[in-house]
């Protein structure tokens, strides 16, 4: 790379003013229809000090008013379809801006808090550097904002986004091929999906346990969106034509992980619910009256992970073996998943303790059945 080129590529990285105000725009619009479009009202888990949070889950309705003004806007020659594919750089670096600076006052605000509840209640080690990666407060609200909630909704609507842009412009281009559209069809099924079930995600680790922290900031509002669809940005730049035989392996890669993690993080989420709703036909098997080890989760201890890490790979297939760019998604998830699984590990052991041993017998795989 020679150094104009060097230079054309820093110049396109450094954030913009109209940048700022695509991210700003969204952020507001995502926002004001969070607290004001109609949703279900869902009860998260109950907290140390008993007390459970409630989730409006209308992201589905807030997604597909945003795609409707969208298509407004560009039918009016508001905006174009690229938008966001031609300022992506921009985005980048005015996203990554924006959750560092969000992250500092997140760490400041919460070590000033003197609340008790556990969703407030700062917790401080005293090293500076892990409070501000995990967060020092569980659920921190703005102006009467979840914002963890916010934050992964706005993600996982963000990552959309960036890829209808992109597919835009590779229809434009005359490059749409299959692999462009697989790709597209595999991460739109996926994210909507998300949305029809958002209440399954109150009961996920994230929500959960992790204190909102740089950690979960970056990962919502950075890695997801803009990681997620590298192969995206791949396929846009690279002409990859995967055969048919390989396609048709793909979708099958694509539909055993669908069903694998949604099939999976459906029983956990009906189970805490009631837990005598019915598993597979069958009424659940439990160890200790709070484990479930029937379904999905008498087959590993998280079976939802290797659903994901499919469903990840399935998104990487349709470029084919034209680089290990685009597989950087997958491999990135598989480290993450087993580093979260060990820590999940050591959290659930500490706090079943004799149950969670007799568990891990009756269940001994944890994420690949027989495997590990």
């Amino acid at each position: 790379m020679d150094a104009a080129t060097a230079a054309d590529a820093l110049a396109a990285l450094a954030p913009s003013w109209s940048a700022a105000v695509v991210l700003l725009s969204y952020l507001g619009y995502l926002a004001f229809a969070g607290a004001v479009l109609p949703g279900k009202l869902v009860a998260g888990a109950v907290l140390p000090d008993s007390s459970r949070l409630h989730y409006r889950c209308n992201g589905l309705l807030s997604l597909l008013l945003l795609l409707g003004l969208s298509a407004l806007g560009i039918y009016m020659g508001w905006m174009t379809p690229t938008v966001v594919a031609d300022r992506g750089l921009e985005l980048l670096s005015a996203t990554f801006i924006f959750s560092v600076i969000v992250t500092f006052m997140l760490y400041f605000i919460g070590l000033r808090s003197r609340h008790q509840s556990s969703s407030l209640k700062p917790h401080v080690s005293g090293s500076f550097i892990e409070d501000w990666w995990f967060g020092v407060q569980l659920n921190p609200h703005f102006m009467g904002v979840d914002l963890k909630f916010f934050f992964v909704r706005a993600g996982m609507m963000g990552w959309l986004f960036i890829n209808l842009s992109l597919f835009a412009k590779s229809y434009l281009a005359g490059s749409a091929n299959r692999s462009v559209i697989l790709y597209q069809f595999f991460c739109a099924w996926y994210i909507i999906d998300y949305f029809i079930h958002e209440e399954f995600m109150t009961s996920t680790w994230d929500i959960i346990a992790e204190r909102l922290g740089f950690m979960l900031v970056f990962g919502d509002l950075v890695f997801i969106p803009f990681t997620f669809s590298i192969q995206g940005w791949w396929l846009l730049r690279n002409k990859v034509e995967l055969p048919l035989l390989a396609s048709v392996a793909n979708c099958f890669v694509f539909l055993i992980g669908y069903l694998v993690f949604r099939g999976a993080n459906k029983q956990k989420h009906l189970f805490k619910k009631n837990p005598k709703a019915l598993i597979w036909g069958k009424p659940p098997k439990v160890v200790g009256g709070k484990l479930l080890i029937s379904g999905y989760w008498g087959i590993a201890r998280h079976c939802n992970y290797l659903g994901d890490l499919l469903l990840a790979l399935s998104f990487s297939l349709p470029c084919g073996a034209s680089s290990p760019i685009p597989y950087f998604y997958p491999t990135y998830l598989l480290i993450l998943l087993i580093w979260r699984e060990r820590r999940d590990e050591a959290r659930c052991s500490a706090k079943y303790k004799d149950i969670w041993a007799e568990y891990c017998k009756l269940v001994p795989s944890r994420i690949l059945p027989y495997v590990y």
